[in-house]
């Protein structure tokens, strides 16, 4: 139930996107990651650290997207959540008794403080390369950001609704527009899938090593 919780502000702003564009998109997920920050504060009077960090990055990104309609602010979003959770497994491993990997599943599971050491150093690892690859599809892989300059350069414009602007271009400027929105639908599909994907996998690779070294259980008479 957590998990989907957590989840719903993406997968709204996947659902949001295909209908109305990434403005649309990105202003239902702002308002669904408060909400869910109100719900938190009223049924808990609190709220965690590394989720209220999180929901100040979309506030900021998210409305710098909305204010100057630029995408990009909300596509820097992921990187600067996952490299905040990189600094703070980091920061745990000098920071208190135990690695923050541990503080979450020491309850659960009793490993020799080596192991809990390295899982830690792997989280931070994923993290930060988790960053730089949200960047590399960016500016790099989906090609979004040059072609969205360009689009910008040909129309002299500052603030572009890729999601309506094929109706108001023609000729290499129309080309322009749907270059730019294919590689925004590329971003916006990696966010969801890929993102997710990359953190099921890594989730999955975690299990297997924390099988090798859990205890072996004691067998019956």
């Amino acid at each position: 139930m957590k998990l989907l919780r957590d989840l719903l502000p993406v997968l709204l702003f996947f659902a949001v996107y295909q209908f109305s564009g990434i403005y649309w998109a990105t202003a239902a997920a702002i308002a669904v990651a408060v909400a869910q920050g109100v719900w938190t504060w009223m049924h808990e009077r609190r709220i965690e650290p590394l989720p209220l960090a999180t929901l100040v990055i979309l506030l900021v990104f998210g409305s710098l997207t909305i204010a100057l309609q630029d995408p990009i602010f909300v596509m820097w979003k992921p990187t600067l959540v996952n490299w905040l959770l990189a600094a703070a497994f980091i920061a745990s491993h000098w920071l208190g008794e135990r690695p923050l990997i541990e503080r979450l599943m020491g309850q659960a599971v009793a490993l020799p403080r080596p192991v809990w050491c390295r899982l830690n150093a792997a989280w931070s690892v994923f993290w930060f390369a988790l960053g730089l690859l949200n960047l590399f599809v960016v500016y790099i892989g989906s090609g979004f950001y040059p072609a969205y300059q360009a689009l910008r350069a040909a129309t002299g414009t500052t603030g572009i609704d890729l999601a309506g602007c094929l109706s108001h271009y023609a000729g290499s400027t129309l080309a322009l527009c749907e270059q730019a929105q294919r590689a925004e639908s590329i971003w916006v599909n990696f966010k969801l899938f890929g993102l997710m994907g990359l953190t099921i996998a890594f989730v999955i690779a975690q299990a297997v090593y924390l099988a090798r070294h859990l205890p072996d259980e004691p067998r019956g008479a």
